[in-house]
């Protein structure tokens, strides 16, 4: 979601003079919080998720099923209960970029006990409850990744129309209506990113090309008052979109760990990199946009191309004459560089920085890595500002460093802790696919947070080169890359090169990004055998049953995780579908699809139908298939209390003794 500031939206242009001072200021900010908060220490994991629900309405007569724009309404409702008892709800709702999204997250984090894994299901059954409480006759709250036919004919509820003249996106096919207008800030980065990109988004994406597909597949923009612009954007066998909604109003699913310090909160940035690829492609949940098959499986590449405000001369097609720099990644894309000095060499992608910014960062005590992270994140204009937040007190306000921050959306993100609150250093796990149902979202979750656990206490090393991780970005979108994907993965997770060694081979000639002993670290693996280990490699899922192994654990808080990682290990065998594949299929079986791509009302009608039937519980999931009962509490306040009575109980002996590593 990102900062969500209460004033007055500049325009592009009045944003546009203030940027430099927004960077200068927002350094300096960053700066303050550093020397007041990098010896911040915290005793105990803290950790939660967010999921992102579509709401959606059916009308069973005509066959149709669109998204409803009633987030405002729906949103003061959910949240009037956290306004009464601040300090006792057990969700927390906040607006996201449609007015058909809400965001929840859980009323409270979650801590350092394997007790509360007993809670994450339940509170996201309770949370869909919530919605659907305050939602009319057939509508419900979908956790869906992609619409299906966002951008195609009229898709919501009530009916929007686009305005390619005077909109401001100036989209072809995404009304301005659909975005969340409860607060400014969505519109206003809709329309910034258009200007200050000086054309409109342009997103293409390669259409599956089925027996009866159009070939080559090219569409007629003049009917929906295409003035040359789109006709001369869209590239031939692929899906043409244009405009921020198509990928900011996609759903995810986020999950987001406090560190015990600043250095913890690197290492796991570090070693979390080179697994969102892997569980971008594990959980893949998009096959269909703008009312068409995609060939693509995930989301991440559109949302990337849907926000990208890079200028012709810094996308490299034009010589540099009024911007500073050739920058080679949208704003919205995978990190590129880690952040601990150790790692340093595996940052083998030219990284474009601020240099001025960055003197400043290690002038101010701040060593180079970090230094050179944040000058890469600040080399980006601010795309939304307030006229009541251009001028603050450095000392004490953040807004200009997390107006910056907050719109550089990575797969990772680092997070320093918020002003005069008792949060620490913080990381944001954000590559995964929102799934259908509850347990599968809790499922991916509790891997996560588990894998973590096993990082911190095993000292694991995952770390490849920074190419290779885009590299496997890249294999993750491919339709079926969970069976036919390989990915770039390490082959000893127990060791490490050594700087040592690493000076060696640079010694010798040998360039940092081709260092001999980084190209022997790393091999191509598939996903089933990182998830599942094979005869020489463990496997992710064995190293976390050797952890749980090690502790001491409740019965019943066992069955939940034997039954999480019995799902992702079948995922990543492909025992069962992915979402991607299963809605593929859905589409292709469907007695209306004629085998031409499209992906039509009825389909589409049909197809969140049994979204919803799985979401509810209604019929037996084709997804999950679990082989293990549940033992999920519903009775979240009395779990919750229960958990946090012993960590109190336990809190004075070992980070590594009855719970998680905290």
């Amino acid at each position: 979601m990102g900062l969500l500031s209460e004033g007055s939206p500049l325009s592009w242009e009045d944003t546009k003079k203030h940027a430099d001072h927004v960077r200068k200021h927002g350094i300096r900010q960053f700066i303050n919080m550093y020397r007041k908060l990098k010896d911040m220490k915290k005793d105990v994991l803290y950790w939660g998720d967010e999921v992102e629900y579509m709401l959606v309405k059916f009308d069973d007569e005509k066959k149709t099923a669109r998204l409803r724009l009633d987030a405002d309404r729906v949103l003061a409702i959910l949240q009037q209960q956290e306004k009464e008892t601040p300090h006792d709800h057990p969700s927390t709702w906040r607006p996201e970029y449609a007015s058909y999204m809400v965001e929840g997250t859980p009323g409270k984090p979650y801590g350092g006990l394997f007790a509360h894994f007993n809670v994450v299901e339940a509170n996201m059954k309770l949370r869909r409850e919530e919605i659907q409480k305050c939602l009319g006759p057939n509508e419900v709250p979908l956790s869906l990744t992609s619409y299906p036919r966002t951008g195609s004919g009229v898709f919501s509820d009530p009916p929007t129309y686009t305005d390619p003249a005077n909109s401001a996106s100036r989209s072809l096919f995404y009304p301005d209506q659909v975005v969340f207008l409860g607060h400014p800030r969505f519109l206003t980065l809709t329309r910034n990113i258009r200007e200050r990109r000086e054309e409109k988004v342009c997103i293409n994406i390669p259409v599956f090309k089925d027996t009866n597909t159009k070939s080559p597949f090219v569409e007629d923009y003049l009917p929906l008052k295409d003035d040359g612009e789109g006709a001369a954007a869209a590239l031939p066998d692929h899906i043409y979109m244009d405009c921020m909604g198509f990928g900011m109003g996609c759903s995810c699913l986020q999950v987001t760990f406090q560190a015990c310090n600043i250095d913890e909160a690197r290492y796991l940035y570090d070693q979390l990199t080179p697994l969102c690829p892997i569980l971008l492609a594990l959980s893949a949940a998009s096959p269909v946009y703008r009312g068409h098959l995609a060939d693509i499986d995930a989301r991440w590449t559109v949302i990337s191309q849907s926000v990208d405000d890079r200028t012709k001369e810094e996308r490299g097609e034009k010589e540099l004459k009024n911007n500073k720099y050739r920058i080679t990644k949208s704003r919205y894309d995978s990190i590129d560089s880690y952040l601990m000095e150790m790692n340093e060499a595996y940052n083998d992608v030219e990284l474009c920085i601020d240099q001025d910014l960055c003197n400043e960062l290690q002038e101010a005590g701040i060593d180079r890595t970090m230094s050179r992270h944040i000058a890469h994140l600040f080399i980006r204009d601010p795309i939304s500002l307030f006229s009541e937040k251009v001028n603050q007190d450095d000392s004490s306000d953040t807004d200009h460093f997390e107006n910056i921050q907050s719109t550089n959306w990575q797969t990772m993100r680092f997070k320093p802790p918020p002003p005069n609150s008792d949060i620490g250093w913080r990381v944001e796990f954000r590559p995964m696919e929102v799934q259908l149902s509850d347990f599968e979202n809790a499922a991916y979750t509790v891997f996560i947070v588990l894998l973590t656990r096993v990082i911190l206490t095993y000292n694991l090393n995952l770390v490849v080169p920074i190419s290779k991780v885009d590299e496997n970005l890249k294999t993750a979108h491919q339709r079926d890359a969970v069976l036919d994907g390989k990915f770039n993965f390490r082959k000893e997770l127990f060791t490490e090169c050594s700087p040592e060694e690493i000076a060696k081979c640079m010694a010798k000639g040998c360039p940092r990004q081709k260092c001999e002993c980084m190209d022997d670290e790393y091999q191509q693996m598939s996903i089933n055998d990182i998830i599942n280990g094979n005869g020489e490699f463990p496997g992710l899922i064995p190293l976390i049953e050797k952890y749980i192994a090690s502790l001491d654990t409740d019965v019943d808080t066992c069955c939940t995780i034997t039954n999480y990682l019995k799902f992702i290990s079948k995922k990543a065998s492909g025992e069962l579908k992915t979402t991607s594949k299963w809605i593929r299929e859905f589409i292709h079986n469907h007695p209306a699809y004629k085998h031409d791509s499209v992906v039509s009302e009825t389909i589409n009608y049909d197809l969140l139908k049994m979204c919803t039937q799985i979401s509810t519980g209604e019929i037996s999931s084709p997804l999950v298939q679990p082989t293990v009962s549940s033992k999920t509490t519903d009775d979240i306040p009395t779990a919750m209390s229960k958990a946090e009575g012993y960590l109190n109980e336990k809190n004075t002996r070992s980070r590594t003794t009855n719970g998680l590593r905290s």
